[in-house]
């Protein structure tokens, strides 16, 4: 079992940037492929960002160019760079993992998940 938690969340002005991390402590972090999901009051989780353990990335249409996922495998931990913020940005995100030489945009497929960090953007 491997422990995800989430922490860069916060209130910003549109147009502003916001990092946020997710530390793991699984030893062998470097397996796993790693998400970002966002979620909303009513609705279910929207895949953000993806990148696998040889560092492929993938990005929703709605944030490509203006967010950047990346991970430190000597720290055990994966980020997300978000710029440009737009008030329909705001939610909880969420980091998830599995342990795959792959990574993909469904929610469904990973097995691990952090609890959160909100991003409000006004």
């Amino acid at each position: 079992h491997v422990q995800l938690v989430e922490s860069g969340g916060g209130s910003v002005q549109a147009g502003g940037s916001l990092r946020l991390s997710c530390a793991a402590s699984k030893v062998t972090f470097r397996q796993f492929s790693l998400g970002w999901f966002r979620q909303r009051p009513g609705n279910g989780r929207e895949g953000v960002a993806a990148i696998s353990p040889d560092g492929i990335t993938n990005y929703a249409d709605t944030v490509k160019g203006r967010f950047t996922i990346s991970r430190d495998n000597t720290k055990n931990t994966l980020y997300l760079q978000m710029n440009s913020l737009e008030p329909e940005d705001t939610a909880m995100y969420v980091c998830a993992a599995r342990i795959s030489w792959e990574c993909r945009p469904n929610a469904s497929w990973y097995n691990y998940w952090g609890q959160g960090t909100q991003v409000t953007v006004s």
